[in-house]
């Protein structure tokens, strides 16, 4: 009687596990769908016409691309506030070299990419190295980078990137939507994979949740973080290159732009879909559902303000709201594991 008493126990709590946890994998795209039909209610006709659920889904890769790059050092335990910098830089390198040096375009992009694997080899070089905390050392590459940006294209906007690239990133669609947002997708497949298939991306976890006991089972943690931004720096020259496809030109100050939004949707992804973990799908739900929010307020003809203050708003949440998952879920593992 005692034992049976007992796995009944255990499956309950398994059972409140399972539920507490699929509520939680699933309260973030649940609420992405309220916002919507509120806006749909709202603006009938508008909001869920083709044109705008093109524009919301086709538009967004830039900003996919730099919140995945934040998500793997993240992962890693560090912060990498130099994604914005770098994609400026990389999307100012890939206009001046097929623009006024007459460069075809894949060596340009892979130019454009080289300048990310540098930016995260002196990244993680200073983290890691000299053992500097990253805030530090990537809130400075980022100002470094963005003077470099300016320099080099002397404060001017660099128009005419070839209409090749451009025809690749928007001029080419699928189901209406332009090929851009696949390639977020794809990018997010590729993240989820090694994170959850491979030695790497176990390894990599494993240092974000504790370096000290990560060097004790023979991890190179520092090789794996200096590599986290390596990692980072390329998927934010990708989106740089992915940046010059979608305008056509590149704007030496508007990258900015991307960097809260970037966050706001990483914090706010550790959220939902893998709760306490900082995950590529978990990620993009929370760019979509950025995204939708903003445009639903543009809509409605709301100040511009509006769409910053939601951002910020929406960061605040958002780590708050990680952090609370991820003690809730450990500490139910805890209670299940001792029952």
């Amino acid at each position: 009687m005692a034992t049976t008493a007992k796995f009944s126990q255990q499956h309950r709590s398994r059972f409140h596990f399972d539920a507490a946890d699929a509520a939680q994998r699933l309260a973030l795209p649940a609420v992405w769908i309220v916002v919507a039909i509120v806006f749909a209610f709202a603006l009938p006709g508008i909001f869920l016409s083709s044109g705008n659920i093109s524009t919301i889904f086709g538009s967004q890769t830039v900003l996919v691309f730099a919140t995945l790059a934040l998500v793997i050092p993240l992962t890693a335990g560090d912060y990498d506030l130099s994604i914005s910098a770098t994609l400026a830089l990389a999307n100012m390198t890939l206009a001046l070299l097929t623009v006024q040096h007459g460069w075809a375009l894949m060596p340009a992009i892979a130019a454009a990419l080289f300048v990310g694997v540098l930016v995260g080899l002196v990244n993680g070089g200073l983290v890691t190295l000299f053992a500097i905390d990253s805030l530090v050392v990537t809130l400075g590459t980022s100002s470094i980078l963005y003077g470099l940006v300016l320099w080099v294209s002397s404060s001017n906007t660099i128009s005419g990137i070839p209409s090749d690239l451009v025809s690749a990133v928007v001029g080419t669609s699928f189901l209406g939507i332009p090929l851009q947002f696949y390639y977020g997708l794809l990018l997010a497949a590729a993240i989820w994979f090694v994170f959850e298939y491979t030695t790497l991306g176990r390894r990599l976890l494993f240092v974000g949740r504790g370096r000290a006991v990560s060097r004790l089972s023979g991890i190179r943690v520092n090789r794996l973080r200096w590599g986290s931004f390596v990692a980072s720096g390329v998927l934010a020259a990708a989106g740089g290159v992915i940046w010059g496809g979608t305008t056509g030109a590149a704007d030496p100050s508007s990258s900015q732009a991307f960097l809260l939004p970037a966050f706001a949707a990483a914090f706010l992804g550790a959220t939902s879909i893998m709760p306490g973990r900082f995950n590529p799908w978990g990620s993009i739900v929370a760019v979509y559902f950025l995204v939708t929010g903003t445009t639903g307020f543009q809509l409605l003809g709301v100040e511009t303000f509006v769409q910053q203050v939601f951002y910020g708003v929406a960061l605040v949440v958002a780590v708050a709201l990680s952090q609370i998952a991820r003690r809730r879920r450990e500490g139910i593992e805890d209670e299940v594991n001792l029952e």
